[in-house]
């Protein structure tokens, strides 16, 4: 990148950029490990993950050297052929997977996952209603903005979206009356992470799970943020011990590269061809750094080191003892600080000693860091905490 290409970033992004993101004023040129350098050569300690993808942190040797190595061999293959990746990538899924999840239906994206999901919930049971949850987020494409709770993000799209009944997040009593013999689907995160880092109840995840038992609703879990250790367990609903009918996955799922999947249980059978496609989903590059991104995952038993280091940086938080900070929350290495007022100051102080994090809302500070941080990092992320919230009140 030339010196010229540097200096104008800003001003050329601007130029032509949709203008469908808050842009922070900050270019980013380099990643590595649990850090990420900007174009005049400062680090910065990414508590984002690239919004939750970096599960491996950044430019991880396993996932580059797969990347390389198949770019090299096959690049594209629709899943009209079969193919030797996507075949071991299936294979590697399997292994991770409790139950009888294996049935697979690949694709680009978190929000296309959820639009397969709501078009195989249709075809497997024949129903339309929907249920999901307040708070929830789900992605912005159409079918997925109508389960997506805030309304800034659905209402200029009324008419457009499905229709959908959203209950209260763990309110049993809620969820007794909208799941009805018309529902074909319930929608829920185990841990609503846009929504300001909320995890579910078990208990009301297993009244859920015998809810949808009981009158032949499907259980969508959607973990394209919690999914593969985040939450220091493979997967989110583990922690409540049962086991969805569909699981979305996305994010980190292939170490960076775009992917996302749904998976269904192998006893509701297959979808019919022609009724869902995607021209680049389960293709071969993705595949494989899917394959290298899982295999390390498992090798170096990130989920159990997610648990650990999530548990102390979540006690080092808690004995700051902040007035600023109403609740602190979350699961393994995801966590929300709820405060007492807007998060946007913290984040820019944040910024400017070196350490990037996410909003939850507007006042949820949330920390999503790769699940390589260390216990050493957690003293640097926690005193960056510190000052950037003891000016608050």
């Amino acid at each position: 990148m030339t010196t010229h290409t540097l200096l104008n970033t800003i001003a050329v992004e601007d130029a032509h950029t949709s203008g469908a993101y808050y842009k922070r004023p900050l270019t980013l040129v380099r990643g590595a490990g649990v850090y990420l350098w900007d174009d005049a050569g400062r680090r910065y300690l990414d508590a984002t993950s690239g919004q939750g993808v970096a599960l491996l942190g950044h430019a991880h040797p396993a996932v580059t050297a797969a990347v390389a190595h198949q770019a090299q061999t096959l690049i594209t293959c629709p899943e009209i052929f079969y193919n030797d990746r996507r075949a071991e990538l299936y294979s590697v899924l399997a292994g991770l997977l409790p139950g009888d999840l294996r049935r697979v239906f690949l694709c680009n994206s978190g929000a296309e996952a959820m639009e397969g999901a709501l078009k195989i919930a249709r075809l497997l049971t024949g129903r339309s209603g929907i249920v999901a949850a307040r708070r929830g987020f789900h992605g912005r494409t159409l079918g997925a903005l109508g389960m997506t709770w805030n309304k800034d993000y659905r209402e200029p799209f009324a008419g457009w979206t499905p229709a959908v009944t959203h209950i209260s997040y763990n309110d049993a009593a809620a969820a007794e009356a909208a799941i009805t013999d018309d529902t074909a689907a319930v929608f829920v995160e185990p841990v609503q992470g846009e929504g300001g880092v909320y995890p579910a109840d078990p208990d009301w995840l297993r009244h859920l799970r015998r809810l949808c038992d009981e009158r032949g609703a499907l259980l969508v879990l959607d973990e394209i943020q919690t999914g593969l250790g985040r939450t220091g367990r493979w997967f989110g609903f583990q922690h409540a011990g049962i086991l969805p009918d569909l699981l979305t996955l996305g994010k980190g799922l292939a170490g960076g590269l775009p992917m996302g999947a749904v998976i269904w249980r192998a006893s509701l059978g297959q979808i019919e061809p022609g009724t869902h496609g995607s021209t680049f989903g389960g293709n071969p590059l993705a595949c494989a750094a899917a394959i290298a991104a899982l295999t390390t995952l498992r090798e170096a038993d990130l989920p159990a080191h997610a648990a650990r280091t999530g548990a102390l940086l979540r006690e080092a938080l808690a004995a700051l003892a902040l007035p600023a900070v109403r609740d602190i929350r979350g699961q393994g290495l995801i966590i929300g600080l709820e405060l007492r007022g807007r998060v946007t100051p913290a984040l820019q102080s944040l910024t400017e000693q070196g350490v990037l994090a996410l909003p939850a809302g507007k006042t949820v500070l949330r920390l999503l860091p790769p699940l390589i941080l260390q216990p050493e990092h957690v003293p640097v992320l926690t005193e960056a905490v510190r000052v950037a919230l003891s000016a608050a009140v």
